[in-house]
């Protein structure tokens, strides 16, 4: 079999079980996935920027006994350094070349793994659809025409379309799990303080922001906690530590589960029947898999919540646009996209009295849903609340064209201090994604689960959500329902690599490259 065939049929750990054999060569499979970035690429825009001279070196020196040796990766282009690659944050503002590593990139690379690229984000993490003007559009390889999801696009057309088996992701709203759910990847946003953020920042969005991985298979989600979890001396707060391990949760049969199921928009949107049937699918697998499945609602989980949570987001980007023009020297609000800066000048006059009331709103409705939901090993729920978009779906156009043009060149921000005003742009920035900022808030995990292909062929992902701190729980149903439903087989129908090897000179059997 070709190395492009192992590298698009196998997971993470699967790749390094070759490599632990002796079966391959970490050198080899990093050329291989630099060879199928450049011919699928064109099609998916996912890269950022490539390293590949320094994924070629680093492979060449590899310790093959490391956990996932050779592995090739792909890292996010937001929220996080890598020493010496530009990153940009999808933004046409000045880019960033860090000095020095994450905590989280030290890990990755200490468990062997490749960065082969960084991969796109829309610009600051604050879309879900990968489309900016900086890199253009990222597309879904189960259909170029359609969005891989956001933030996280790139790195999940770059896992959907067999370039890297796993690849960096980040959450603040949705942001591993929306793009798992388009492209048929498991994706764990993990509880607040599981993985550090740091050096570079303590946290992001008052603690929304997580980080992990999207990956093809549950147990390569799990094995990547296990190497990259854990506090660092400059954690803010940390989660407690799993009872057994997250690898050993992947690998164990659970008991029988008592499961919660709300389907409800909390922005009383429209959702498609599409979303519905990936909610039944997942119901059914859970109750083949033995579980009880309960129809639930959290009536505390509505529009003034979702508003509550926009309001912290543009703060937060307020306060960005602010750091930003002391890094750079100027106000970087021109070369940002308009919808970017509207968001920017909308947190500029909220209030600091107005965004403490919002985070204690928000605080205290995460605890309701908490004490609600406790009795439940896991509680489904929805992602997405239509199939994936076609590309473009989301831009505004006609009328809301016209309007954003005329709050940004008049500077009429504070209109949408005006309930109608904000309201509509609430609904224009959520209607596709209405639950996954639920959990960004309360702290909780959840995993996306490949479980459903709608009519057109399109992947539709759903989310299993869990008690703050037990990411094991998830691992092990996610784990059960995939052994039921065998999502780790599926790939999209995208360049589909031959079966048969390619014919290439003997190498020697030892040796480190």
């Amino acid at each position: 079999m070709s190395i492009e065939r192992l590298l698009w049929e196998k997971d993470a750990a699967g790749l390094a079980e070759l490599v632990h054999k002796g079966d391959v060569v970490p050198a080899e499979l990093v050329e291989a996935a630099i060879a199928r970035a450049e011919l699928v690429n064109p099609d998916i825009n996912a890269i950022a920027e490539k390293a590949y001279d320094s994924a070629r070196a680093l492979a060449k020196k590899m310790d093959r006994k490391a956990p996932l040796a050779g592995v090739p990766f792909a890292i996010k282009d937001l929220g996080i350094a890598w020493k010496g690659v530009p990153s940009h944050s999808g933004s046409r503002a000045p880019s960033n070349r860090y000095d020095f590593d994450s905590v989280l990139t030290e890990r990755y690379l200490a468990a062997g793994l490749v960065p082969i690229a960084t991969s796109t984000s829309p610009e600051l993490g604050l879309r879900l659809m990968t489309e900016s003007a900086r890199f253009g559009i990222t597309r879904n390889p189960w259909n170029t025409g359609h969005t891989s999801g956001g933030s996280s696009g790139g790195a999940s057309a770059l896992v959907a379309a067999g370039v890297v088996p796993v690849a960096h992701a980040s959450d603040g709203g949705g942001s591993i799990r929306v793009p798992s759910a388009c492209t048929g990847l498991v994706g764990l946003k993990t509880s607040r303080g599981r993985i550090p953020l740091t050096p570079l920042y303590s946290e992001g969005w008052f603690g929304m922001i997580v980080d992990h991985v999207l990956s093809r298979t549950v147990r390569d989600s799990a094995l990547l906690l296990d190497l990259t979890h854990g506090a660092d001396p400059l954690s803010p707060y940390w989660a407690q530590p799993p009872r057994k391990g997250f690898a050993a949760a992947a690998t164990a049969k659970p008991k029988k589960m008592k499961l919660g199921s709300f389907r409800r928009s909390p922005l009383g949107l429209p959702v498609s029947a599409e979303t519905n049937a990936a909610m039944d699918r997942a119901e059914a697998l859970a109750r083949e898999a033995g579980h009880a499945v309960e129809q639930i609602d959290l009536p505390m989980l509505d529009r003034a919540f979702m508003s509550d949570f926009a309001k912290v987001v543009a703060s937060s980007m307020a306060g960005h646009m602010r750091a930003e023009q002391v890094r750079v020297g100027r106000s970087v609000l021109p070369q940002v996209e308009r919808s970017t800066r509207l968001i920017a000048r909308l947190g500029d006059v909220i209030t600091g009295g107005e965004l403490h009331a919002a985070v204690q709103r928000l605080q205290e409705i995460s605890r309701m849903v908490l004490a609600a939901t406790n009795r439940f090993d896991a509680v489904l729920m929805p992602l997405i609340a239509h199939p994936p978009l076609p590309v473009g779906a989301m831009a505004a156009k006609g009328m809301d064209e016209t309007l954003e043009n005329a709050l940004d060149r008049l500077r009429l921000t504070r209109l949408l201090r005006i309930d109608q005003f904000f309201a509509q742009l609430l609904d224009k920035s959520l209607w596709f994604t209405h639950w996954p900022a639920i959990q960004n808030v309360t702290g909780q995990p959840s995993i996306a689960l490949p479980v459903y292909q709608t009519s057109a062929g399109l992947p539709l992902g759903v989310q299993a959500v869990g008690r703050i701190g037990d990411e094991e729980t998830l691992i092990s149903l996610g784990a059960q329902l995939e052994s039921i439903d065998r999502w780790d087989l599926r790939r999209a129908p995208f360049h589909i690599p031959a079966a048969a090897a390619v014919a290439k000179p003997a190498r020697p059997k030892r040796g480190k490259g």
